[in-house]
Parts: structure tokens; sequence; C-alpha cells
């Protein structure tokens, strides 16, 4: 790795955590329960705590540092939580605490740096530290960076949106760069918002009932996290005997007992935590909720041609389609994890793109005839 794509990551990383302690900091102040803002408060200060190492570490290797303030990313999940609720920045933090645990396990596996290493892992363990308490204030005691990310309910939704809008946008496009009659547009574009909610809703169905290979990977995660994090797996599993009714001490004397042999830990991990065997997800709601998203999508570009034709008819499914594309782009980058101007105007410029061959491809067949 060069060192330029190594300073990309760090301050990448360094930015993460500025955004992270500014949205547990709004957080404290958009609850009245003071057990809870004092526990995001503390969460804000070790926040701050991984800026310090990671600028420590930035200004040794003499890499310049902007200005440490939140991204216009962080500002409006806040702006959202204090509009609508302090719900949305709470699973949203422990989604970006689920996402670092990744992350930082990756950095850690695939540097030759020490010093890299040694924060990667500290701070992998800190934010499985962070999302438990998240998830211990949800009511559970789930390791929420093991959640399929395929399965979830908003991410299916999200992609399955983008899927229909993309594609019957360029089918439409070219539809119209044949210069066909109005209702021919609108016939082309519900057949194919059919067939696309059919074949995304398929694929869905299919995904789920693939699981399995989803699970293999979870169970080489959790052998992973033994070896690199055994005092915190020790603590979660005494937890997890604890909820079934042992006492503290006994539930801490059988996790210690149990994680001496990492094989027999990681059975029971795998048994007891993740619940790996047993169907998690429904195949028949995964291919409903994927399909549906993709007919919804798919529609947005078609719906003008209801109310209007010509030109005006066009037009109008063009301006909708781009700011769709341009939004759902933006959606997209709380998974990806990238920049919500920057996620959206490529999926602005993939919309147009698509859009732009579409039509070129209509209008060369029309004039071939």
């Amino acid at each position: 790795m060069s060192k330029r794509d190594t300073s990309s990551i760090w301050l990448h990383h360094l930015q993460e955590e500025v955004d992270a302690a500014f949205l547990y900091r709004i957080l404290a102040g958009l609850i009245n329960d003071e057990n809870k803002k004092g526990v995001y408060l503390k969460l804000a200060s070790v926040e701050d705590k991984h800026i310090i190492a990671w600028s420590d570490l930035i200004k040794k290797n003499n890499i310049q540092i902007k200005e440490l303030k939140p991204s216009f990313k962080a500002k409006l999940m806040a702006w959202t939580s204090e509009k609508f609720g302090p719900w949305i920045l709470s699973r949203a933090l422990m989604s970006e605490e689920s996402t670092e645990v990744k992350s930082y396990l990756g950095l850690y596996r695939e540097s030759s740096d020490e010093p890299t290493k040694n924060i990667a892992l500290r701070l992998a363990k800190d934010s499985a530290e962070h999302a438990g308490k998240l998830m211990t204030l949800k009511g559970t005691s789930d390791e929420p960076w093991h959640k399929s990310e395929s399965g979830g309910l908003l991410r299916n939704i999200v992609y399955g949106f983008n899927d229909g809008l993309t594609a019957n946008f360029g089918l439409i496009a070219g539809v119209i760069g044949a210069s066909v009659a109005p209702h021919i547009i609108l016939i082309s574009g519900i057949s194919g918002m059919i067939a696309d909610s059919l074949s995304m809703g398929s694929s869905g169905y299919l995904a789920a009932v693939s699981e399995k290979e989803v699970y293999d990977h979870e169970r080489q995660m959790e052998s992973e996290e033994i070896l690199l994090m055994p005092e915190l797996e020790t603590e979660e599993l005494a937890l997890i005997y604890e909820s079934k009714g042992m006492s503290p001490e006994e539930a801490n004397a059988l996790a210690v007992e149990v994680m001496k042999n990492p094989d027999q830990a990681l059975e029971e991990k795998v048994r007891e935590e993740l619940g790996i065997g047993e169907q998690n997800v429904s195949p028949l709601k995964e291919g409903w909720i994927t399909g549906t998203a993709t007919a919804i999508g798919a529609i947005i570009p078609v719906a003008p041609f209801f109310f209007m034709s010509g030109r005006p008819a066009i037009w109008t499914a063009f301006i909708i389609a781009m700011l769709a594309h341009f939004g759902v782009g933006a959606a997209r980058s709380f998974f990806t994890g990238r920049g919500i101007f920057r996620s959206g105007f490529d999926m602005f410029v993939v919309g147009f793109g698509i859009a732009a061959i579409g039509y070129f491809i209509g209008e060369l067949i029309s004039r071939m005839l």
C-alpha cells in the first residue's frame, strides 16, 4: 500500500471519529434519560481519545490535517434526528460502530505498519464495546456488526428502488429515442416495471435461501474476534450465561473456563449468540420487500406519462428521475460510507449516462427499421 493510500485511510478514520464524537454529544442533548445521557457523553469522550490517537499518528508521519470539524453527512444526520427524533441517530451510530468494528479488524489484518495495527486493534475493541453499550441501551446483547447487511429492511428498499429506477429509466429513454406513440411508452414502462420487480423479487428470495454462506462468514468473524478480543468475548459470553439465569459469579467463571478452549468457545458463541442454523430471514419477506421497492423505483420515470404526453411528459420524467437518482445515491452513502454529495452525484451521472445510451440506441434502431 502506497503512502498516499495509507494517509487517505488514516484521514478517513480520523474524520469518522470526529463525526462520532459530534453525534454522540448531539444524541446526549436530545434525550431526557440521565443514565443514557451519561453513557453517550462517555462514549463521546472515548471518541475524543480516538481523535487524538489518529492525529498523533498522522502528524508523526508529516501528513497535513485539515480543520477538524463534523462532515456535512454528520450535520445532516444531526438535523434529521433533531427534527424526527433521537432514535434515528441512535440507530445510525449503532450501525456506524458496527461498521467500524469490521473496518478496523480489516485494517489490522491488512496493514504491515505496526503503529497502524496497534491503533486498529485498540479501536476495534473500543468500537465493539461502544456497539455493545448501544445494544444494551436498546435492550439486547447481540453483536450488531454480525447482522446480515443483505437482509436489512432499509438496505433492501434502497437497492431495490435503485435498480427499478435505473433499469426502467434506461428502457423509457430508449423507447423515447425510437419516437414511438405515447401509449407505447406507457406500455413499455409498465412492462419493464413488472419484469424488473419480479426479477429483483426472485433474486431477493434466492439470496435469503442462500443465507448459509453469510452464516459461514459470520462464523469466521467470530473465530477471529475470539483470537483478537478474548477479554471482550469472555465478558459477552458471561452476559449470555447470566441472561439465562446464572449468577454473575457463576456466569463469569463458566465463560472463563469455556474461553480456555478456542474451539469450544467458538461453538458456544455460534450457538448461543449468533443462532447459526436457525431461520433468521424469511425468503418470502425478502423477495416481497425487494420486489415492491423495485416496482416503486421503476414507476417514477413512467408516472408523468399517465397524466401528460409529448415533450412536457418527457422532460418531467427526466427531471424527477434524475432527482430520484441523486436521492437514492445519497441514501446509499449510509451503507457504503461515502460522502452524500459524492455518492448522490455518482448516481446522477450513472442515471444520465444510462438515459443517454438508451435514447441513442432507441434512435439508432428506429432508423435501421
